[in-house]
């Protein structure tokens, strides 16, 4: 029994280095790492200039990608006052970022309303929409709800209130949850900057 007990415990030894530094090697976000989730890529929607932009147009850049409505009454222009703060703490790094503002309600929201909205928070911001069938497309494609409450022209929409982040390769990382301080997101998008 001595015999396989030196053996054992090399083996065991191994088996927890390996465990420990598999552990060590993964990137910690504040949200939650999605990396490698099936789910989103790429796509084309009109900015508020009116010119055709696909996602991919965006690489190169840690991507924030937020979907929301210029009508919203309080978490879209709030998550759009975060991600303006995160630019002021990222400095000169804040070149390396673009926040995209995907609206879910192309019925009121043209480019010429996306125009006045989206860069009233930061002039680097682009906005985007579509058609209705466009915009449910790249909505489903990232697992987005949303639902249209009311009638008439003051009707509000419920949707999903988080954010996404996608590193320089344009692959999905982080899903940021609403409410998630310009302290976690400036953490979180510095990591994938540095990457």
């Amino acid at each position: 029994m001595n015999l396989y007990v030196k053996p054992l415990q090399r083996l065991l030894c191994l088996v927890l280095l390996a465990v420990l530094c598999t552990g060590c090697s993964k990137v910690a976000f504040e949200g939650t790492d999605i990396t490698g989730a099936n789910f989103g890529g790429d796509f084309t929607l009109v900015d508020h200039h009116g010119k055709a932009r696909r996602l991919a147009d965006f690489q190169g850049k840690v991507v924030a990608l937020f979907f929301g409505y210029t009508h919203c009454p309080d978490v879209c222009p709030l998550t759009m006052a975060e991600y303006a703060a995160v630019m002021k703490n990222l400095g000169n790094k804040a070149a390396d970022v673009q926040v995209l503002f995907v609206s879910l309600d192309p019925e009121r929201d043209t480019p010429t309303l996306l125009a006045q909205y989206v860069p009233a928070f930061n002039p680097t911001f682009v906005g985007l929409t579509g058609t209705p069938q466009q915009v449910a497309a790249v909505a489903g494609q990232y697992k987005v709800i949303y639902q249209k409450q009311g009638a008439g022209a003051n009707y509000t929409l419920d949707h999903s209130a988080g954010s996404f982040l996608l590193d320089k390769k344009g692959r999905l990382r982080v899903l940021e949850n609403y409410g998630a301080s310009p302290a976690v997101l400036t953490k979180d998008i510095t990591t994938l900057i540095e990457e």
